[in-house]
């Protein structure tokens, strides 16, 4: 638990920030040039950069530079159905070629001056806005570069910027004018529909950055969650770079069951990749981070279908083949599909040497897991779960359990019950007492389950960040109460919750909040966690934002509110996080979790920084999109926002 001293601290590093604000800058050294050319800086999602000029020693003195809008936001529109929410703004831009690139979540493709914000190019797809309504959202674009191209090459489309979009489009433009590829599909794009069984255009629809793998593209998808069980195939597909033809397809289908629909489309309701994909080009492996097979909370029909859900998986570069698969979650019922992006790195094991997969999951569970092989390279138990589900359904008996590492979040009961108040609190001690609560893996229920952690985690998309010469993971874990409820067919339209079409239940989830509208646990809500993967300890977790944008003053003083985003870390031991539902970005001391900056943004970070210095004697830039989150709960907007040091 944090003291309520822990839990004032922003206050009082904000008045020492103050007495040092007459104070000049330590020297500032010339730093070493460091780029960041895919989302997660490496092809294996590393999120960690070189760049060494800004340091815990000087960072406080990290100062805004430039900011670019886009003018791509909408606070959304529920009343006509043109968008049934507002946008997120989610994109961490790549650096190449000394030019920044990032997406908007109406999926225009901007190029900027990196050291200016001045804008060089902009395309727009002219994206299909009402009938892509549900979540407006763009996480990244990809860069590819002919095996011949040297800085200054002219040749159109020799450098080559990879973009999907809401309306199930694969585009190819040219790096250095944004002009579409010719060549590529039709016009400098492919069709990603054919193949798909029927569905709404909203239903499916690109969110993440295509993977690239020599002269391939590769792409999975946002099939929408829980809303039927032939809802559209989760195929993860390869595109020749050049000339945008089909080279392979996976479709997650178990060997030995049909693969196709009775229409010779995919076969519909399988798991999918909305997240990021990993590519290890020595070994030839593109590594999969797979979604729960659909719908999210009633699985009694899947029959085998779900092998491949909840996992991750690695498939031959050449041919999509299976090479291996490592399942986190038996037959998923929690919608706790894989979120993060496979995390590639070397890590010292008993003296040696071994590449590994590092994987964070929703339950706050890591699993490393070998990178040939797929074999946990620390030992996992398979350790009996609650049983008892509701009629129709079916459960593994029992989950795997890494035991190297502590998990990230332990269960909790009535006893955790927390309130601003006393009489709130007890509220929410009946709450979470009137839930049936077995601990993690308790089967959604008519009466209700304690769901925890949540669909949203323990962590999500935007972590982890691992230090890879100190081998030391850096991770956003979610920390905030949900209850499940299915609710029978027969009920569903009067309970307002036509989802699971095709199911004896559909079903309802939210927080458990007091009636207050905080959750019903003591604070921290979201932290920022440090785990040495060598060691298997947690070196520290301090909690992440505070509730200055969430409630009105004075409840300004509580630290750790729910966060989705993520972190970047770099050699100097500088990590950067963003996420929590407040208008602040942070950096913090990498070895102590100490925060040493932070600064207030026009709306929330729900996203993952990057940082990258162009050169030894250049500047060391910070940059974090600020657009709040579909959820709601900060005004979205358009800020794409630089900081450095001063020159």
């Amino acid at each position: 638990m944090f003291s309520l001293r822990e839990l004032l601290t922003p206050a009082i590093v904000a008045l020492a920030l103050a007495g040092l604000a007459g104070c000049g800058p330590p020297e500032i050294g010339p730093g070493t040039a460091a780029g960041w050319p895919a989302y997660g800086a490496t092809p294996g999602g590393t999120h960690y950069s070189a760049a060494d000029q800004i340091t815990p020693d000087n960072a406080r003195f990290l100062k805004q530079v430039w900011v670019h809008n886009s003018g791509d936001f909408t606070e959304g529109n529920p009343t006509d159905g043109a968008w049934s929410g507002p946008s997120a703004f989610q994109a961490t831009p790549i650096l190449v070629d000394r030019t920044l690139f990032y997406c908007t979540p109406f999926n225009r493709v901007f190029a900027l001056n990196p050291e200016t914000g001045e804008e060089i190019w902009s395309f727009d797809p002219e994206l299909d806005h009402p009938a892509n309504s549900v979540l407006p959202n763009c996480r990244g674009v990809s860069s590819w570069k002919a095996p011949d191209w040297q800085p200054g090459d002219e040749r159109l489309c020799s450098h080559r910027i990879l973009t999907g979009t809401m309306d199930a489009r694969l585009i190819a433009l040219d790096g250095r004018t944004g002009r579409r590829c010719p060549g590529f599909g039709t016009d400098g794009e492919v069709d990603l529909s054919p193949g798909l069984s029927p569905h709404q255009a909203y239903e499916y629809g690109v969110t993440s950055p295509p993977a690239i793998l020599n002269d391939l593209v590769i792409t999975g998808s946002m099939v929408l969650d829980n809303v039927r069980t032939d809802i559209p195939s989760g195929v993860v597909r390869a595109y020749d770079v050049i000339s945008g033809e089909l080279a392979w397809a996976w479709n997650p289908v178990p060997e030995g069951m049909e693969k196709y629909d009775a229409d010779g489309a995919y076969r519909s309701g399988t798991t999918n990749v909305w997240s990021i994909i990993s590519v290890d080009p020595e070994r030839n492996l593109v590594f999969v981070p797979t979604g729960n097979t659909s719908p999210d909370y009633y699985g009694g029909h899947r029959e085998g279908l779900d092998e491949y859900s909840s996992s991750v998986i690695a498939l031959h570069g050449d041919t999509g083949r299976v090479v291996w698969n490592y399942q986190m979650v038996h037959h998923d019922i929690w919608d706790y599909d894989t979120p993060a992006q496979p995390t590639l790195m070397d890590l010292e094991v008993n003296g040696e040497t071994v590449p590994v997969v590092v994987q964070v999951t929703k339950m706050g569970m890591t699993f490393v897991l070998d990178r040939d092989t797929g074999v946990p390279v620390y030992p996992v138990e398979e350790r009996p779960v609650p049983q008892n589900p509701v009629a129709g359904e079916y459960l593994s008996p029992t989950q795997p359990f890494p035991t190297h590492f502590p998990h990230l979040l332990n269960r909790i009961d009535e006893n955790d019950a927390w309130g601003l108040m006393i009489w709130d609190g007890a509220q929410c001690r009946d709450r979470l007492a009137a839930l049936r609560n077995e601990g993690i893996y308790t089967p959604p229920t008519v009466e209700g389950t304690l769901f925890y952690p949540g669909n949203g985690g323990g962590n999500n998309w935007g972590s982890p960040a691992i230090h890879v010469e100190d081998q030391i993971m850096y991770v956003v874990t979610i920390r905030t109460p949900n209850s499940l409820y299915l609710v029978p067919r027969e009920a569903c339209r009067e309970a307002g919750r036509e989802n699971q079409i095709g199911t004896p239940y559909c079903a309802d989830t939210d927080f458990v909040m007091s009636p207050l509208g905080v959750p019903c646990t003591e604070p921290p809500w979201a932290t920022v966690d440090a785990v040495d993967l060598v060691a298997g300890e947690i070196l520290w977790s301090v909690p992440l934002g505070t509730t200055r944008d969430m409630a009105p003053f004075p409840f300004w003083w509580i630290r750790g509110v729910p966060a989705i985003g993520g972190v970047a870390i770099t050699r100097s031991g500088v990590l950067f996080a963003a996420g929590p539902m407040e208008h602040a970005f942070r950096a913090f001391d990498a070895e102590t979790g100490e925060e040493i900056w932070h600064t207030r943004l026009p709306t929330a970070a729900n996203s993952t920084p990057m940082t990258f210095q162009l050169e030894e004697g250049g500047r060391q830039y910070v940059v974090v999109a600020a657009g709040g989150h579909m959820t709601g709960l900060n005004p979205p907007g358009d800020h794409l926002i630089a900081f450095a040091l001063p020159d």
